[in-house]
């Protein structure tokens, strides 16, 4: 019924899928698996309809589709907790294009542009549908900010609009774990270092506290960084064991 993304993903903890770009990241069969678990048999009945809907009916059809009005009643079916994984799957057996998932974007709630953003690395190849990471990285929803910059903007987001979407974690509080891939951009990048150091600096000047995060992805900055010593995260990043 549902792709499965395209690159493999290390299985998370069920308490790990409800939360961050967790959602981006892990397999389509193992969010199915971990909503029959969870759901009750009312809700699972819904969302089994609703993804055969969608699959029946993909894309775009008439001033709203079927598979959208089903996004929009997750929340309800599911409740809060599951809402954006039943919503992937829903966007992702509708084969959700570029066009599709913009219009669900722009009209939809918080939650549903919480789950397009989630959706995106499986629905999208190409950087069409940056104009939706980029309205997000200019919330102040601390939630959205984390699933903006998963592994689509790791994959497609342009160096200066990255290093200010690293940046805007930082400031509002989102934990830097939830920028994917970010050991291999922040290598090396002498300008993120600069921007960092700044921003450091002027917390410092002002009697604040310089978060430990930022001095985290600083030290990822570093080029001559020894290698050794890491494990792999499920997006590539690489932690200091």
């Amino acid at each position: 019924m549902t792709r499965q993304p395209a690159e493999p993903a290390t299985p998370a903890t069920p308490a790990a899928i409800d939360k961050g770009t967790t959602l981006a990241l892990t397999p389509l069969a193992e969010l199915r698996h971990h909503l029959d678990a969870h759901l009750a048999e009312d809700a699972r009945d819904w969302l089994d309809q609703a993804l055969l809907e969608a699959v029946a009916h993909p894309g775009i059809h008439g001033p709203i589709s079927v598979w959208e009005l089903r996004l929009a009643e997750a929340g309800r079916r599911c409740g809060p907790e599951y809402a954006d994984a039943a919503r992937i799957l829903i966007l992702d057996a509708a084969r959700a294009g570029t066009d599709a998932v913009t219009r669900v974007y722009f009209q939809g709630t918080a939650a549903e542009r919480r789950a397009v953003l989630h959706a995106l690395p499986r629905l999208v190849p190409g950087p069409d549908a940056l104009p939706l990471v980029e309205d997000a990285l200019r919330s102040n929803d601390t939630r959205l900010l984390a699933a903006a910059v998963g592994p689509y903007a790791a994959r497609h987001l342009a160096p200066h609009d990255w290093r200010h979407a690293v940046l805007k974690c930082l400031f509002t509080g989102v934990p830097v774990d939830e920028v994917a891939d970010l050991r291999r951009r922040a290598h090396a990048d002498t300008e993120l270092a600069r921007m960092l150091a700044d921003y450091a600096a002027e917390r410092t000047a002002a009697g604040r506290p310089v978060p430990q995060d930022l001095r985290r992805v600083l030290a990822l900055t570093d080029p001559t960084a020894a290698p050794s010593a890491r494990h792999t995260t499920r997006d590539g990043d690489a932690k200091e064991s």
